[in-house]
Order: C-alpha cells, then sequence, then structure tokens
C-alpha cells in the first residue's frame, strides 16, 4: 500500500513542485532583471493565474474521479467518454478566457488592486499571460490524466522540460532580449506548450486506456464533472481569496513595501504549496478507483498515508526557510530592509503549512467519493468564512504580524470544525453504499 501510494504522490508532487518553479523563476528573473516593482505586479495578477488553475484542476479533478472510479468498476468505454468531453470542455473555456482578458486586462488589475505604480506592469503581464490560457489550462489538466492512465512517470517528465524551457526563455527574453515584464508570462505559456507536446502523443497514439476521437457531449456527465471537480476550482480559488483579502490590507496599511513582501511570501511558499497539492493529486486515482472497486480500508489507507507525508513536507519545508530563510529570499530581492522584513514573515506565514495539507487532502477525499458539498463547505470556510475575519482581528490585535500568522490560525480552525462536524468513516460507509454497482 504504501509503495504504490508513493509511486503515484511522489512523481506528483514533483511534477507539481517543479511547475510551481514557473511561478519561483518569473520573480527571480523579475526582481533581478527588472525590479521590486514587478514582483508586485505579478503578485497582484497571481490571484487571476490561481483562478485559471483552479479551473483546469476543476475539470480535471473531475473529470479524473470518474475516470478512475469506472476504471475500478472496469467500464473503460465510459472513461474514455469522459476523458473526451471533458478535452473538449478545456479547450472552450480556454479560448473564452484568453479572449476576455486580454480585452479587459486594465480594469481586471484596478479590481485586484493595483496601484498606480503597478497598473501598467500588471495590465501587460496578465495580457501575455492570458494569451497563453490554451497551453496553461491543456498542460496541467493533461498531466493530471497522465496520472489517472497509470503514466505518472511522463507526467513528471513532461512538466520538468516545460519547468527547464522557462528558465531558457525567461533568461534569453529578460537578460539577453529586454523585453521586460511580459518575457515572464511568454516564456511560461512556451515552456507549457513543450509539456503538451510531451503528453499528447500518449493520447493521440492510444499507448494507454484513455485516447483521442469523436464524442458527444453529454448534459449528464458534464454535469457531474462539474459537481464533482467544482471543489477544486474552490480550493485553488480560496488560495487565490486568500492572496487577494492580504493585498488589499496591505494596500491599506503598509503600503507598496507590504505588497512587495507578500509576492516574495508567495514565490517561496506557492512551492511548498503545490508539492502538497501535489501530494493530494497523486491520491485521488488511487482513492477513486478504490472507490469504483468499493475497498473502504484502502481508501482511507490512502487518505491517512497522504496526511502523514503532507505533514512531514510542511515541517521540513518550514525548518529550511527557519535555516536559510534569508539566502532563498536575497535570490528576489538586494534590498537588505526587504529581505529582514520578509524573513520574519515568510517564518511567521510557514505555519499554515504544518496544517494546509490536511485541509487539501480532505477536500479531495471527498470529491474522490463523490460528496462535493463537504469539500465545498472546507473552501468556502479557508477563502470567504473564517480567514478575512481572522486576518482583520490579528491585524488589529498583532499589527503586521497578526497579518501573516493568520492563514495559520485559520487553518488550524477549519481542521477542528471538520474534525468535529464530519465523521470521515461513516461517510465513506455512506458513500459506498450509494455506489451503483
Amino acid at each position: 500500500m504504501v509503495k504504490q501510494f508513493l509511486s503515484y504522490a511522489i512523481p506528483s508532487a514533483l511534477a507539481m513542485c517543479i511547475a510551481s518553479l514557473n511561478t519561483i523563476i518569473d520573480g527571480i528573473f523579475l526582481g533581478n532583471g527588472i525590479g521590486d516593482q514587478a514582483l508586485g505586479a505579478v503578485n497582484i495578477v497571481m490571484p487571476i493565474t490561481i483562478v485559471f488553475f483552479g479551473l483546469s484542476t476543476m475539470i480535471a479533478v473531475g473529470g479524473g474521479a470518474l475516470i478512475s472510479k469506472y476504471f475500478g468498476a472496469n467500464e473503460d468505454e465510459k472513461s474514455v467518454s469522459v476523458f473526451r468531453q471533458v478535452t473538449y470542455i478545456l479547450i472552450i473555456m480556454s479560448l473564452s478566457l484568453s479572449v476576455f482578458c486580454v480585452i479587459f486586462a486594465d480594469p481586471i488589475v484596478k479590481i485586484m488592486g493595483a496601484t498606480q505604480g503597478l497598473q501598467a506592469l500588471a495590465t501587460e503581464y496578465l495580457t501575455y499571460y492570458a494569451i497563453f490560457c490554451l497551453p496553461n489550462l491543456l498542460g496541467i489538466a493533461f498531466n493530471s490524466f497522465l496520472r489517472n492512465d497509470n503514466k505518472p512517470k511522463l507526467a513528471m517528465i513532461a512538466t520538468i522540460c516545460g519547468t527547464m524551457s522557462n528558465i531558457v526563455l525567461n533568461y534569453i527574453f529578460i537578460f539577453q532580449l529586454g523585453l521586460g515584464i511580459k518575457s515572464a508570462a511568454i516564456a511560461t505559456g512556451l515552456g507549457q506548450i513543450v509539456t503538451l507536446l510531451i503528453a499528447l502523443p500518449h493520447f493521440m497514439m492510444k499507448k494507454g486506456k484513455l485516447s483521442f476521437g469523436k464524442q458527444k457531449l453529454e448534459l449528464d456527465s458534464v454535469k457531474e464533472v462539474l459537481k464533482i471537480g467544482v471543489p477544486s476550482f474552490f480550493a485553488e480559488s480560496a488560495f487565490s481569496v486568500i492572496i487577494f483579502v492580504h493585498n488589499l490590507v496591505l494596500v491599506n496599511t503598509v503600503g507598496e513595501t507590504g505588497i512587495s513582501t507578500y509576492a516574495i511570501i508567495n514565490y517561496i511558499t506557492s512551492n511548498i504549496y503545490m508539492i502538497l497539492l501535489g501530494v493530494t493529486l497523486g491520491a485521488q486515482p488511487l482513492i477513486s478507483y478504490n472507490y469504483g472497486a468499493k475497498n473502504s480500508e484502502n481508501m482511507l489507507t490512502f487518505y491517512k498515508l497522504s496526511n502523514k507525508t503532507a505533514l512531514i513536507i510542511g515541517i521540513f519545508f518550514a525548518i529550511i526557510c527557519l535555516i536559510f530563510g534569508k539566502e532563498i529570499i536575497s535570490v528576489f530581492t538586494n534590498d537588505k530592509t526587504l529581505i529582514e522584513i520578509s524573513y520574519v514573515a515568510v517564518n511567521i506565514n510557514n505555519l499554515a503549512y504544518l496544517f494546509i495539507g490536511k485541509n487539501l487532502t480532505t477536500t479531495m477525499y471527498y470529491q474522490a467519493i463523490e460528496i462535493p458539498k463537504y469539500s465545498n463547505i472546507i473552501c468556502a470556510m479557508r477563502s470567504i468564512l473564517i480567514l478575512p475575519i481572522v486576518l482583520i482581528v490579528l491585524y488589529k490585535v498583532f499589527g503586521v504580524n497578526g497579518i501573516w500568522i493568520s492563514m495559520a490560525v485559520s487553518e488550524l480552525l477549519i481542521i477542528l470544525i471538520v474534525d468535529k462536524s464530519f465523521k470521515i468513516n461513516k461517510c465513506t460507509q455512506r458513500a459506498l453504499s450509494e455506489v451503483i454497482a
């Protein structure tokens, strides 16, 4: 069981870790090649890019849960049908987002809290990022479907190659060609095209069970994918709302220095968030498969393994940042004052990652066993119900340090509420009793 879990979780976590390096790489090149204002501008846009990621993950997890469930129930034709339908949905969604964000980039960044000093840079970054919505969303989703089709290592390889391309292109565009902030968005988009070129042959050449082909969109299937997948969108949107709420508070209290500090926090911690999400996504096919096979013992074992793994990763990350935090931060900025402020902020903020992993895993688990309403409740608590209240109260009591610790307090409160309100063993048995044989 442990070996099987690790064979999925490790490649998935590594793939997500490497994928998150795209954001960190952008930050390193922008901070050193353009300046701290570029970091702040990208941080303003980050909630939008996270929403894009959330939409792709919504389709990938919703579709993937059904695909793995049907595999577990030996209904492979249904799995293929779902895969083809969600591919159509992703293409339509991506093209629509590109058009909308290119046209309305300027008012969008204003709504997101861009100051006059950051508005032009943020608009430019969002415009070019939106142009590449199609490869960005498809690359994320198809990597997930490779895991559902028993190819987690191929997904990891595709992500590594895309990220390496992003590194090279960022260097060329920013330092050699001097293309400015749009360089980061273009390099990320082209890197995702590389990822797609590696992933697509698996489905085009029918190397697994999933393949492309003609398929009508079935309303019931689409509804089921969205019903299961919406919590994944909310989970990512929750992170987006977390950033948005922090940005608003910081703009009105600390100013652009606070925004730049929070940008550095996000560049560093987005990596650990994506690793934890990778562990969760790695466990999802295993839980969904055993849900289809009606094996509750295996389902709960994989859930517990995911929680333990997430906790170990969170502790390790917190220790690394405590010891090497200033060196890591100095990669993004040479401002000594900003480095000192960011070091304190990062280490307080990192306490949240001792708890976030369990909330992500629990959200995914209820999706995998097709009780998405509980997942939605968890996501709502993480974004709009508990965090804003905790953030404002702690800021009033502890000042700026209250802002940095608010996420940790919020995530811990959610764990306590969820464990008390939803009994996971009973929910598992109830879900299994409703599976159609």
